[in-house]
């Protein structure tokens, strides 16, 4: 087991990415390389981010991992508020 694997939050951005890859199969053809890919890859990232700092060794190289991890929760939660008011989403995630 990693470190990265024992932290809340990566379990939580993980178990966030399922949601948003089942969430978003039923989108729109149109949005597949869109909206879709877009919501998937940041997604993905939170948690990447997350794994991906756990493993330098600076606090500075740390930091700047969990700040892009955070930039990408910003942007997926964009794109979910667009998603509910393009009508792709009728529920909360």
């Amino acid at each position: 087991m990693f470190s990265y694997e024992k932290l809340n939050v990566w379990q939580k951005a993980r178990e966030l990415s399922v949601k948003i890859y089942k969430s978003t199969k039923d989108f729109s053809s149109e949005e597949k390389f869109g909206l879709t890919s877009q919501m998937r890859r940041a997604a993905v990232s939170i948690s990447s981010n997350i794994a991906e700092g756990t493993g330098r060794h600076s606090f500075k190289d740390k930091a700047r991992f969990t700040e892009i991890a955070y930039s990408s929760a910003l942007e997926l939660l964009n794109q979910l508020i667009l998603s509910k008011d393009l009508e792709f989403l009728s529920y909360e995630i």
